[in-house]
């Protein structure tokens, strides 16, 4: 048993480890994108869509890791997992399409922001997996 519990570690170790790597990877490939445009190539179109095609493969790549990860969990982390991403999905698509219609009809006197959405996303599902993990212990 105790050699199962290793091996169980090690493989969600090395999981952490590849995922930490492709979403480097992935963050590092979407700062090229967007400041290569304005720093490296002068917005040319060839260069950038070379570069979103790369970003979209690290993307790509980072989604595989992740669901390598969560197939690595056990029952109760992936249920942790699965649940913080129901309610990310849940606050992103009726917080996103509120929070974008107050641009459209004015309410807001700014542009709603792709970016402002990725950050309710992001604290959304943060704090969902550290409730999840306070709840289940």
């Amino acid at each position: 048993m105790e050699q199962k519990d290793a091996g169980f570690a090690l493989a969600n170790k090395k999981n952490t480890i590849n995922l930490g790597l492709w979403t480097l990877t992935w963050l590092v490939s979407t700062a090229l994108v967007v400041f290569g445009a304005k720093f490296l190539w002068d917005f040319k179109a060839t260069i950038s869509i070379v570069a979103i095609l790369l970003n979209l493969a690290m993307g790509l790549g980072m989604i595989m890791a992740y669901k390598r990860y969560l197939m690595g969990q056990d029952e109760m982390q992936r249920k942790i997992q699965m649940d913080a991403m129901a309610l990310s999905l849940g606050v992103s698509v009726v917080g996103g399409l509120s929070y974008s219609m107050l641009d459209v009809v004015n309410i807001v006197t700014f542009d709603a922001e792709i970016s402002h959405l990725v950050i309710l996303i992001s604290i959304t599902y943060l704090l969902a997996v550290i409730v999840g993990t306070i709840r289940y212990q």
